[in-house]
């Protein structure tokens, strides 16, 4: 086998790599005999030459058979199933969709992340929940998906550990865009959890890892050729995010309304998306004869209580005493916010001056919320749950001057640069908007669902 430096050169000279060549790098890069000039090299040769389908597909394949893979009983085949998104603000998504899946009868072994720069983590957003535990064994995952039916924790050691390497370096090597990259360190983790389906929401717009449509579609289609490929029944879905998810952004804050999600209520935009996945992944595993029957099946759960209370049951799973579940579900909102607790100070801004609302941009939102401790620099910084805003305005909303239109929860901290930065994302004109593009896009399938299944 070629040293380390030769598979470099080559890639670099924007030959493809074989599939033995490739394993040889992630045997590298595993093993720690890999430098980090090396990795760092290889990355970059990847991000500026790009790779073939044949490539993506077996960096894949080696970067999820890195580590362990986790094993379901037979019983469950054909009904594991889980979600990725791209990112977002204000993205509570997961907390109403793997319990709502589980009362539809799937298996949902949730793998998620925590938030880094600007978009936040559904790791971050449960561990609000007092007691809430995101690590568990494999054995513990099992036992929680027998009795519950979903679990939503974080990476294990042992699960893709090349992935772990990669991606800190991706970050500080200017490489986090590739859109090999992005699909082999997605889909490694879905291929180690050993799924039956797989549905992600490709984000794109101004606060999105993708800025445009064409170039989410375009991330969409690797996932999903790279998924089917690797044996997972994969679509996807293109979602707006220029404007916050919901009417709630920060950890605490998401919980609620998710919790609101739950009770068949909340944002018609949270409920539209969550459902739409939903339904394409009770159709893609053969709960739902087509996508529109899995999305009214997924809608029923909210609606009846069975979601909200596979939620309870998974909190309690995962370490969250029994009464403060139970308070957390079926209590009152202040009863709520009692349990997740709230910041020192809730500060209403006005209108600076009049007009129809157009839009209320995620973006600079959002960063003034990391800025106050709802999100982290780097990996491991601490972050305060209790962080965050409420839109009190949507788009199409004629708004007077003095009017307040965000109500932002902090610890004394925000400053008036900051809230200058907050009213400029408040856009307002002197007429109404034209009519509101749909948050959802596209649905993107496999060549073969495309032309025969109907979604």
């Amino acid at each position: 086998m070629a040293a380390l430096p030769t598979l470099i050169r080559k890639k670099r000279d924007g030959e493809r790599l074989e599939d033995e060549e490739i394993r040889s790098f992630v045997r590298a890069v595993t093993e720690g005999t890999a430098q980090q000039g090396q990795i760092g090299a290889m990355l970059m040769a990847i991000r500026l030459r790009g790779m073939e389908a044949g490539e993506t597909l077996a960096l894949t394949r080696a970067m999820a058979g890195s580590g362990r893979a986790l094993g379901w009983p037979l019983a469950w085949s054909g009904r594991l199933v889980d979600k990725h998104s791209t990112g977002g603000v204000g993205d509570k998504v997961s907390l109403a969709l793997a319990p709502a899946l589980a009362a539809c009868g799937c298996k949902v072994p949730m793998i998620s992340g925590r938030g880094l720069a600007h978009t936040g983590g559904t790791l971050d957003k449960l561990e609000a929940i007092p007691g809430f535990r995101v690590s568990l064994s494999p054995q513990e995952m099992c036992d929680v998906l027998e009795r519950v039916g979903c679990c939503i924790v974080g990476q294990s050691e042992e699960l893709v550990p090349a992935d772990r390497v990669l991606y800190s370096l991706r970050d500080v090597t200017a490489t986090v865009d590739s859109l090999p990259l992005i699909t082999a360190s997605i889909l490694s983790k879905k291929a180690a959890e050993q799924l039956s389906a797989l549905v992600l929401d490709v984000k794109f717009g101004s606060a999105a890892l993708c800025p445009t449509q064409e170039s989410a579609r375009e991330l969409a289609q690797s996932l999903v050729a790279v998924g089917q490929r690797l044996g997972i029944r994969t679509a996807a879905v293109l979602s707006r995010m220029d404007e916050p998810l919901g009417h709630r952004v920060g950890n605490s804050l998401e919980v609620l309304e998710a919790l609101e999600c739950l009770e068949g209520g909340g944002p018609p935009d949270l409920r539209e998306l969550v459902t739409t996945l939903g339904g394409l992944l009770l159709w893609q595993c053969g709960l739902a004869e087509v996508a529109e029957q899995g999305r009214e099946r997924l809608g029923r759960a909210l609606d009846d209580g069975s979601a909200l209370r596979t939620f309870e049951a998974m909190l309690e799973a995962q370490g969250v005493p029994p009464d403060t579940a139970r308070r957390l579900c079926a209590g009152t909102p202040p009863q709520r916010c009692q349990v997740l607790g709230q910041a020192s100070v809730r500060e209403e801004l006005p209108a600076l001056c009049g007009g129809w609302v157009q839009q209320v941009e995620a973006l600079p939102l959002a960063r003034v919320l990391h800025e106050l401790g709802a999100g982290r620099a780097r990996a491991g910084d601490p972050i305060n749950p209790r962080v965050g805003a409420e839109v009190l305005v949507a788009a199409g909303q004629r708004l007077q001057e003095g009017e307040p239109w965000l109500r932002v929860h902090h610890d004394g901290a925000l400053g008036a640069g900051g809230r200058r930065a907050l009213q400029a994302a408040l856009r307002l004109a002197p007429g109404p908007p034209r009519a509101p593009r749909p948050r959802l896009a596209e649905t993107i399938l496999p060549p073969a669902a495309a032309r025969g299944d109907r979604p």
